[in-house]
């Protein structure tokens, strides 16, 4: 064959392969990530941050559940008392320390809101929580359990001092009970605020002042937190101080009883619960913005709401479930105390004077 023509038929062939549909190459398939026993390996589970105030715990199978269900680890920053917690939130909210914050109480719920912390978050579990305790209409905050900030006092102090203990906050005041009580301070303590609150509906804005003067000459002590004041100050069992009388809660005499060794067969502590010396505190959970995941952060506030959590809570805080419904533990329903006329007052005032309120409170009490 001539050269010429072999070289065309070879051009020819050339081309005509070009021209040819390509076949697809082969995609090599990636075997997965396996132990050495050929089980695939299960994707790490991802960490939620739960900043919450130094009162807060949950028993070790309600965590476990949670995080089995949701391939997740719960990590709880504790951060001090609630309005201390607050503060942190609030000053590091560019860059928030956690996904999701537990603790603010309608004492300090307003300055959350103000603040812009939250995200909202209609968790659906809300349908079956009472409206009274849904105090923020955008669901930013979600209510999950309450109690009543009372004074406690140490029946074996009073019993071995033939003294009758206080049963009004004008007791508080009368010389017989001078050096007994110790409280937490309003601008640091949700129950030290809660406290005062109760002071303020009970005598009046105008008035309420007086008191805390009579207070001061009576040596009340003020304490930053509850846990300084329930567990150094306060004479109680669960206590190793001089003073008998403690701000803190209608439910805390249950816990005297559960941790005591041995068991008593009775309550060493009780709250004054009389018309006026309680004040109703609620707390809420939210979704922090700028929370790297939403979804899972929104799956542990359903948690918080839902029975399993809600069940929990009362030998674990000593606070009431806000869902009805709830089985309180048998040592909680007998020694917790409900009182009957709690003080009040309305979201809107605590709004407005909160500040003004606590800034007269320190300016009398403590300087």
């Amino acid at each position: 064959m001539p050269r010429r023509l072999w070289l065309m038929l070879l051009y020819l062939a050339v081309a005509a392969a070009a021209c040819a549909p390509a076949t697809p190459a082969a995609t090599p398939t990636l075997a997965p990530t396996s132990t050495l026993a050929g089980t695939p390996t299960p994707p790490a589970p991802t960490t939620l941050t739960v900043m919450t105030h130094d009162s807060f715990a949950a028993s070790d199978g309600v965590v476990k559940d949670f995080e089995q269900a949701n391939n997740a680890k719960l990590q709880f920053l504790k951060s001090g008392d609630a309005g201390t917690a607050l503060n942190k939130a609030i000053l590091s909210k560019d860059a928030p320390l956690a996904d999701v914050f537990y603790g603010v109480d309608n004492t300090y719920l307003s300055r959350a809101l103000q603040a812009d912390i939250y995200m909202p978050y209609e968790s659906p579990a809300l349908a079956s929580i009472p409206a009274a305790f849904q105090l923020d209409p955008s669901h930013r905050a979600l209510p999950v359990d309450y109690g009543d900030v009372c004074v406690n006092y140490d029946f074996a102090y009073f019993s071995s001092k033939g003294l009758t203990p206080p049963q009004t906050l004008e007791d508080l005041a009368q010389p017989a009970y001078k050096g007994l009580l110790v409280t937490e301070n309003p601008a640091t303590s949700s129950p030290g605020l809660a406290f005062l609150l109760a002071t303020i509906s009970h005598f009046g804005p105008d008035k309420y002042l007086d008191f805390w003067k009579q207070m001061r000459a009576n040596d009340v002590k003020v304490d930053d937190g509850w846990e300084t004041a329930y567990y150094t100050d306060f004479s109680g069992s669960s206590g190793k101080g001089p003073r008998p009388l403690v701000v803190s809660y209608a439910s805390s005499p249950p816990a005297e009883v559960i941790f005591a060794t041995p068991t008593p067969p009775e309550a060493p502590t009780a709250s004054m619960v009389g018309p006026g010396t309680c004040f109703r505190q609620i707390e809420f959970v939210g979704i922090l913005k700028g929370t790297k995941n939403l979804a899972l952060a929104q799956k542990w506030v359903d948690y918080m709401l839902g029975q399993e959590f809600q069940a929990d809570m009362p030998l674990q805080m000593f606070v009431f479930p806000v869902v009805p419904g709830v089985a309180l533990p048998p040592e909680f329903t007998r020694w917790a105390q409900v009182p009957a006329q709690p003080a009040t007052l309305s979201p809107d005032d605590i709004a407005a004077n909160r500040d003004a309120w606590i800034a007269a409170w320190t300016q009398t009490v403590l300087r």
